[in-house]
C-alpha cells in the first residue's frame, strides 16, 4: 500500500500514520487505536480492523493470526433513547450530560 492510502475513513488516518505510531511504540491495534483515533469514528473499526492488522503484521513480522483484535468496550454510561429526543416526557440531552441550558429551556433532571 502507498503511504497516502487511507485505512481508516471515518477518522482518515493513512498508512503513514498508522507507521509512524508504531514507529513510537505502538504494538496492537489498540495502540494504534490509542495514538491515532483510528478505529474510533463511526465504524468502530468494522472497516479497518483487517487493514491495520495487516500493516502490524507486515511491520512487526509476525503472521496475522498472532495479531489479536482490538477489545470492544461498552459505553461508559447508559442513556435512554428518549433522553435523546425532544418531547416533553423524555427531557433533553442537556439534561443527559450536564450541560447548561440555554435561556428560556427548561432542564428536565
Amino acid at each position: 500500500m502507498d503511504k497516502s492510502t487511507i485505512v481508516c475513513r471515518c477518522e482518515e488516518i493513512n498508512v503513514d500514520e498508522i507507521e509512524t505510531a508504531m514507529k513510537n511504540g505502538a504494538e496492537t491495534f489498540d495502540d494504534i487505536k490509542r495514538l491515532t483515533r483510528c478505529g474510533m469514528g463511526p465504524c468502530q473499526s468494522k472497516t479497518c480492523l483487517n487493514p491495520v492488522r495487516e500493516i502490524i503484521a507486515e511491520y512487526t513480522g509476525k503472521p496475522l493470526a498472532d495479531i489479536r483484535i482490538s477489545r470492544m468496550r461498552m459505553p461508559l454510561k447508559l442513556v435512554r433513547m428518549s433522553a435523546l429526543t425532544n418531547d416533553s416526557e423524555g427531557g433533553n440531552v442537556a439534561s443527559v450530560f450536564g450541560e447548561s441550558v440555554e435561556d428560556g429551556e427548561t432542564n428536565n433532571e
